[in-house]
């Protein structure tokens, strides 16, 4: 695993643009603004994105790639076509699967259950439907936290741009995949709940 995932804070700022069909975002480290990771989704179909300028965005396939800075692979988050619920996979740097996200049917402000490559459940990713505001939790344990940093009524009227903040607790020790998967799952939340 990279060492940056081993930080605990990490500022999420989505490619603004008024007709993009790419997800396309970069990470920075909060304190010291520097880009850290960046967000791509470059393999895009011909339909996939005529469909992303249509009601059926949601349903869309995604594979987004996380990189350093500097290029070297971190992740990736991926899911095919999505009917009703969504159920993304998170790769590791070398495309070894390392656990998925299944998006739960009925639930207020959006849930998924966070599993591993053998599906053992490992914890839950919990919204509030007001707000935009996620928790990591198991057994009311916290292990992160997502809250939306206001990007600007321009922005927020104009384009789709969302920016948050990730903020990752102690509890998730430094080199454990629980931190790919906290990542990929940031990268969910905007496209699977929140678009």
């Amino acid at each position: 695993m990279h060492p940056v995932l081993n930080q605990n804070s990490y500022f999420v700022k989505e490619h603004t643009g008024i007709f993009k069909a790419a997800n396309n975002f970069d990470i920075f480290n909060p304190q010291t603004q520097e880009l850290i990771l960046t967000c791509r989704e470059e393999k895009l179909g011909f339909f996939t994105r005529l469909l992303r300028f249509t009601d059926y965005k949601r349903i869309t396939h995604f594979n987004i790639e996380v990189r350093t800075a500097a290029g070297e692979k971190v992740l990736t988050v991926r899911r095919g076509l999505a009917f009703f619920v969504s159920t993304v996979e998170i790769l590791d740097e070398n495309d070894e699967l390392v656990g998925r996200l299944k998006q739960k049917f009925f639930s207020i402000g959006g849930k998924f259950n966070i599993v591993d490559a053998n599906d053992n459940y490992l914890f839950t990713l919990q919204g509030k439907w007001t707000s935009w505001d996620f928790k990591f939790v198991k057994d009311n344990l916290e292990f992160a936290h997502v809250s939306k940093k206001w990007a600007g009524i321009g922005k927020e009227f104009f384009t789709s741009a969302d920016n948050y903040i990730l903020n990752i607790t102690d509890h998730v020790p430094q080199d454990n995949n629980i931190r790919l998967l906290i990542l990929g799952a940031v990268m969910c939340i905007d496209m699977v709940l929140k678009e």
